[in-house]
Parts: structure tokens; sequence; C-alpha cells
């Protein structure tokens, strides 16, 4: 008899718990975390792709122009770095990881766009039908880039307003749940200068 009123009085408790985590917040803050990973591993997942495809952009530009060889490197060089850093869910909940990581992505992509510029100069290049087969690929992937950070900027922003919202901040601490960092420019100062359009070189 004892023990079925305790078992009673245990499932009022837990059912009061329940709704009590219900309340403030907690159901949400798992759902958001997990929306959070979610979206950001489907930027890593783009990001991904793009590191796959540099080894056969390299390989193409090789062998179909004299191509400057200093650019081809820093390619290679960025894309080397951009994949040795590891990544791990962890790193949401660390700020200085996630910014060496988008530092690393940040630069492969600079020195692909470099790479497509200077390109233009080789007529041989720009007439490979397999040149310009990867270079769509590479457009549309820079393209599934920019959808996937939108999704995780957003994601990231519902997360982040909860954490930091009353009352729900106090059931942030409790559990510690962080602030998680965001996306954001590296050359903020640079991409703020309108560019200068020339018609004349």
């Amino acid at each position: 008899m004892k023990s079925r009123s305790f078992s009673f009085a245990g499932w009022m408790m837990a059912a009061a718990l329940s709704a009590l985590l219900t309340g403030c917040g907690y159901n949400d803050f798992q759902r958001l975390d997990e929306q959070t990973k979610s979206a950001w591993s489907e930027v890593l997942n783009q990001y991904q792709r793009r590191a796959d495809l540099v080894p056969n952009i390299v390989a193409t530009v090789k062998g179909e122009a004299a191509f400057e060889q200093d650019t081809l490197t820093k390619v290679i060089e960025a894309r080397a770095k951009a994949t040795s850093i590891q990544v791990t869910p962890e790193t949401l909940n660390d700020p200085a990881a996630f910014n060496k990581f988008q530092q690393a992505q940040g630069e492969l992509g600079s020195a692909l766009s470099r790479l497509m510029v200077v390109s233009e100069r080789y007529p041989e290049l720009k007439a490979n039908q397999g040149f310009r087969d990867l270079r769509v690929q590479l457009e549309g992937t820079e393209n599934r880039i920019t959808v996937a950070r939108n999704r995780y900027i957003q994601a990231v922003q519902e997360y982040n307003v909860l954490t930091r919202s009353f009352p729900s901040n106090l059931t942030a601490m409790v559990f510690s749940y962080s602030v998680k960092p965001n996306f954001n420019v590296q050359n903020e100062a640079q991409i703020s200068t309108p560019p200068v359009v020339d018609f004349k070189k």
C-alpha cells in the first residue's frame, strides 16, 4: 500500500516538475539548441562541398593554362587550412574556435574568388567545358553556403533571444545555456566602402 502511494506521489512530482520545466522554457531551449545544431551541420555540409570541389578546379586549371602558380598555391593552402580545423558541437559554444573556423573559411572563399577573377584572362581556360562546369558548381555551392548561413543566423537569433529574455534567462543560468556566437564578416570596414567601377581598364 505504501509502495502504491509512493508511486502515485512520485508521478505527481514528476508531472509537477515537467509542468515547471515546460513553463520556464526548458523545452524551448532543447528545441532551439537542436535547431541551431542542425542549421550548423548544414553550413558544414556546404563548406565540405566547396572543399571537395577545390582539387578538381585546381587540377583543371593546371591542365588547361599556364596559370599563375602563386594564385593556385594560395587556393591549395587556404583549402588545407580550412579543412584542418576540427569542428565539434562544442565549437558552437566557443566564440574563439568559432571565429577561427569562420576566418579560415573566409580565406578559402577569398582565394577562390581571386582564382575566378584571374582565370578570366585565359581564353583557353574560359572555353574549357570542364572548367565551366566546375565554375557553375562552385557558384551554386557559394549560394547554398549563403542560404545555410542565413538559416543558422536565424536559428541562433531565436535561441539567443530566449537565452537573454526574462524569465527564461533564469533557466539558461540554471542549465548552463549560454549565448551562441553568430556569423560576422572579417573585413567589415573594407566591404563598407563602395566599389569603384572603372570601364577604362
